[in-house]
C-alpha cells in the first residue's frame, strides 16, 4: 500500500499478558519500519510494562489495573484534548472495553463477533475479519484491515547490558548444552502433572548431559513446584521468582531450548530465538503456540477434545477449550523426550 497515507495518530490497547504483548512486537515492528511516518501510542498494562519500556518510537501510557476506577479517571486525564486516526482495540475484555468510549478516534476496530469477547463489538466500529488463526497473526489482521499486508516477522525486546550480565552471572558459560523449564502457568488446568516434570527432566539429563534451569513467576504455587522439583533433582538451577521479565528473556536467550506449557514465557523465548518444546492439550497450538516452533510442539488438543468432550476438533467453535486437569494427562514423557531429541541429539557434549 501506499504508506503515506496510512493513519499519522495510531492508538493500541493491549494491557495483557506477558507472552500476548511480545506477539505484538512484530506489528509495532512492521508499523516502525513500512508506516514510518506513523506515530504509535501504546496503552498496556503495568504488570508488562517492565518488558516493554524502552522500546524506541512508541509512546506508551501505562493503565494500572490495581488501582480500579482511579486507573481509568487518570487514563481520561491523559486522554483529555488527543485525537488519534484509529484505534487498534487489540484486547477483548471489560476492563479494556471500557478504556474505548475514553479514546477520541473516528475508526475503532475491534475483534470479529467470534473472538470479540465480553461484547467488544458494542464498543468499536469496525472489526478484523474472521480466521481460525494464530493470535499473533489476528494482531497483523489489524494491520491488514488498513491495508497493510506486508509484515516484518521481528521481535525486539529491549534488553539491557545489566539483563545480559545478570543472566550470565546465573547461567555461566559451559560445553553442557541448557535447558530451560518454565513449569509454571496462570491457569491451573494447564500445568502437566509435577512428577512427569522429575521424570523428563531426569530422564533428559541422563540422554543429554543437560544443564536445566527452571523458570517462572514469583507466586507461591509456582515457587512451590521449584522447591518440589529441586529436592528431588539437586544440580538443578532453580531462578522460579528471582527473575524480572527482561531478566527472565536474557536467560532465555542463554537456552539451547525451552520446554514449557502454554504460557507467557513461551512466546519471550521465541521472541529471543530460543527453540521451543510447548506442551498443549487445553487449547489449541494453533491458536497461542510457538510461532515459529510449531514442529516441536507436543499436541494432544485434537485428542483432548475427541476424548473428554466428545467434539470434533476441526469443526469446534473456535476459541473453545478442553477445562479440567485431565487434559494434560494425554502428554507423556516419551512425547515430549521425542521432541527435545530434536533439538539435542547433536547438542550432546563430548564424554
Amino acid at each position: 500500500m501506499e504508506t503515506s497515507a496510512f493513519p499519522r495518530q495510531l492508538v493500541i490497547v493491549r494491557l495483557s499478558a506477558l507472552g500476548d504483548v511480545t506477539l505484538l512486537l512484530p506489528v509495532i515492528e512492521t508499523l516502525k519500519q513500512l508506516a514510518p511516518q506513523t506515530k504509535i501510542t501504546w496503552i498496556t498494562g503495568a504488570g508488562v510494562y517492565s518488558l516493554l519500556n524502552g522500546i524506541p518510537g512508541v509512546e506508551f501510557i501505562v493503565f494500572d489495573k490495581s488501582q480500579g476506577l482511579r486507573a481509568y479517571l487518570e487514563l481520561r486525564r491523559q486522554l483529555r484534548g488527543r485525537r488519534f486516526d484509529v484505534l487498534l482495540a487489540m484486547q477483548a475484555s471489560w476492563r479494556a472495553n471500557f478504556i474505548y468510549p475514553l479514546i477520541s478516534a473516528p475508526l475503532k476496530i475491534g475483534f470479529d463477533r467470534v473472538r470479540a469477547r465480553d461484547a467488544q463489538w458494542l464498543f468499536t466500529n469496525r472489526t478484523i475479519p474472521f480466521a481460525r488463526q494464530h493470535l499473533l497473526d489476528s494482531f497483523f489482521a489489524f494491520l491488514e484491515t488498513l491495508g497493510l499486508r506486508e509484515r516484518v516477522l521481528q521481535w525486539k525486546l529491549p534488553l539491557t547490558d545489566a539483563d545480559r550480565a545478570w543472566a550470565e552471572a546465573q547461567l555461566p558459560a559451559d560445553a553442557a548444552p541448557l535447558l530451560a523449564v518454565n513449569p509454571g502457568v496462570s491457569k491451573r488446568e494447564r500445568e502437566w502433572p509435577l512428577e512427569r516434570w522429575i521424570e523428563v527432566i531426569r530422564r533428559a539429563q541422563t540422554r543429554w548431559g543437560l544443564r536445566v534451569v527452571l523458570t517462572g513467576g514469583n507466586n507461591e504455587h509456582e515457587r512451590d513446584m521449584g522447591r518440589h522439583i529441586s529436592q528431588a533433582i539437586p544440580e538443578i538451577i532453580n531462578l522460579i521468582g528471582a527473575t524480572t521479565s527482561k531478566q527472565l528473556a536474557a536467560v532465555l536467550a542463554r537456552a539451547d531450548c525451552l520446554l514449557a506449557p502454554d504460557t507467557g514465557p513461551v512466546h519471550i523465548a521465541g521472541a529471543v530465538g530460543t527453540p521451543v518444546v510447548g506442551l498443549y492439550a487445553v487449547a489449541p497450538p494453533e491458536l497461542s503456540g510457538p510461532y515459529l516452533h510449531a514442529d516441536l510442539v507436543v499436541n494432544r488438543f485434537p485428542q483432548a477434545m475427541r476424548t473428554l468432550l466428545g467434539a470434533d476438533p476441526q469443526t469446534v467453535r473456535w476459541m473453545t477449550r478442553v477445562h479440567g486437569a485431565e487434559a494434560m494427562k494425554l502428554i507423556y514423557t516419551d512425547d515430549v523426550l521425542e521432541k527435545l531429541e530434536k533439538i539435542f541429539d547433536n547438542k550432546k557434549p563430548a564424554p
